[in-house]
């Protein structure tokens, strides 16, 4: 059989621009002479629409999406993921399903039984889970069709009490094939390779998995398709963060040549591409073009600037300077070297005056008071102002510019540093933010290494460095670390060799500012506890005190 494996980005919602999309792949697989194209989990209606899923108007829509595609399935067979209705009596009222599509009519339908509720998934929101399990023929062939994470009961932990495949595997079947939708993050790539892997071997059949590539705003899908042979080889693997299509020339009982993709697998180079993706897909999915954001001179704001830049197109891109008179010399040269070496437009708004107006019309009610954090508030508060205010008028989205590690202690501000649409860099510890930036200047200097090698500083006060609120990012990632994505309370980190008063310090500011990161702008993904939908935690909690 001659499987064609289409890997595209889809529009969460654009049914038509889904369907003409893999249409033109169809045309395409028909001219090479293919059998069968398979696209992945959801491809109709985009994955995972949420709560678009209990209208029954968008269910029909889809409906109507795959009867508009079956008209060009007269030659080829076509797998295509599709919510369903369920029919029975009882249970939640859609299916998560595939279909197989040929000679215009739907030839078969296959449920979803494994329905993730943990991490970013709440698949038994919206799903029945399928309780029947029969092979799909087509050509001869006798396929074990499934869904995404019905092949992720095969290795520890064990989550399911139904394996699927154990259940098709009785009936003999001749390939595997699984349509997915599985988001990127750092630390899944290779794990998501083992259990497919560990799939083909354990069942001793060729499988062909499809997964999709694309930003659903903070969800990162990065492809890796794959074809495996029987003995659990890696033939096929196609391209990471980019649509790509791949013909393959399967024969039952014969082995397939190895063309598997000579990929690095390195961490810091795949975040650059899902976070470039993301940043692109925001932006052309919403509508928008173009972006600004506040330039410091700092490494965070540098970083920003460069994915920006290199998703968006230089002129797209415009880096507000808004220097206060805390704010050093070398900051505002940096950061407008750091636009000429992006070739990008830049603008100085300085913020003084605006910050002592402010200064002036509180100082009667802040008489007798010392100054202290609020006046530095100020200062980011107005940057905000001016930032949202050039976003209405020349209509951009302002990019945010935090990291992990400042959103995680609360080193933010709310309705200042925190404004913005998206938060590229906000999964980001800032030790791998510096790491991002030699990434970036791999081939050649683009973010000035005066950048790089400063000390990190918010300059809301003179001589400040965020070492007098904070320990040192070395220090304070490793503990961050521990707490947020290893889950340890502080009692285990401190038995880890860390002081005990500093853990139980970081602690607290993760859990005191929650509230801070409920209103934060929504963040790229790119590990499995990115605050906002990776990390739930309750605002309100006496847990660690």
């Amino acid at each position: 059989m001659k499987i064609v494996i289409a890997q595209l980005n889809y529009t969460i919602g654009d049914l038509e621009g889904n369907v003409q999309k893999m249409i033109e792949h169809i045309q395409r697989a028909e001219q090479d002479g293919a059998d069968l194209v398979v696209f992945s989990e959801l491809s109709i209606c985009g994955y995972i629409p949420k709560d678009m899923l209990n209208y029954d108007s968008f269910v029909n829509r889809c409906k109507d999406a795959v009867e508009a595609l079956m008209k060009h399935t007269s030659n080829l067979g076509v797998i295509v993921g599709v919510p369903t209705y369920n029919k029975a009596e009882y249970g939640k009222r859609l299916f998560n399903s595939a279909q197989l599509l040929y000679k215009n009519e739907i030839k078969a339908t296959v449920h979803k039984t494994l329905l993730p509720t943990y991490d970013i998934f709440d698949e038994y929101r919206y799903f029945e889970p399928n309780t029947s399990f029969e092979l799909v023929e087509f050509q001869g062939v006798k396929i074990a069709l499934t869904i995404c994470e019905d092949l992720w009961n095969l290795d520890q932990p064990i989550l399911y009490k139904t394996t699927p495949m154990d259940e098709l595997v009785k009936l003999n079947p001749d390939i595997m094939i699984n349509i997915s939708g599985s988001p990127y993050s750092y630390n899944h790539v290779e794990e998501r390779k083992n259990r497919m892997v560990n799939n083909a071997k354990n069942y001793r059949l060729p499988l062909v998995y499809v997964n999709q590539i694309g930003a659903h705003t903070d969800i990162l899908f990065d492809g890796g398709s794959m074809f495996i042979d029987a003995q659990g080889e890696i033939a096929e693997e196609l391209e990471y963060f980019k649509e790509d299509y791949r013909f393959i020339d399967w024969k039952v009982g014969e082995a397939y040549p190895d063309n598997s993709l000579d990929y690095k697998d390195e961490d810091i180079e795949l975040i650059h591409d899902a976070l470039v993706m993301g940043i692109r897909d925001y932006f052309t999915k919403m509508g928008f073009k173009k972006a600004l954001l506040g330039s410091s001179g700092g490494i965070d704001s540098a970083v920003i600037n460069a994915l920006a830049v290199e998703a968006l197109g230089a002129e797209n891109v415009t880096a507000v300077l808004l220097p206060s008179k805390y704010s050093s010399e070398g900051s505002v040269v940096d950061a407008e070297q750091l636009a000429k070496n992006l070739d990008c437009p830049y603008k100085i708004v300085s913020i003084k005056d605006m910050v002592d107006t402010v200064e002036r019309t509180l100082a009667p009610e802040f008489e007798g008071l010392e100054a202290d954090v609020t006046e530095e508030n100020i200062q980011a508060r107005s940057r905000g102002l001016l930032l949202m205010a050039m976003s209405n008028k020349f209509g951009s989205i302002v990019l945010n510019t935090s990291n992990k590690s400042e959103t995680a202690v609360g080193y933010a501000t709310l309705y200042g540093d925190m404004c913005g649409g998206l938060s590229a860099i906000g999964d980001l510890y800032k030790m791998q933010v510096y790491e991002m930036a030699r990434y970036i200047n791999r081939d050649r200097e683009i973010i000035p290494e005066a950048i790089i090698n400063k000390a990190p500083s918010a300059e809301l006060r003179f001589d400040q460095k965020d070492s007098d609120s904070l320990p040192p990012y070395e220090l304070l990632d490793q503990i961050l670390f521990q707490y947020i994505e290893k889950q340890k309370g502080w009692q285990e980190i401190v038995a880890l060799g860390f002081e005990e008063a500093i853990v139980r310090k970081i602690v607290k500011l993760v859990d005191r500012n929650e509230y801070k990161r409920f209103q934060a702008a929504p963040i790229l993904r790119i590990s499995n506890l990115a605050f906002g939908i990776g990390r739930q935690m309750p605002l309100v909690a006496h847990f660690n005190n």
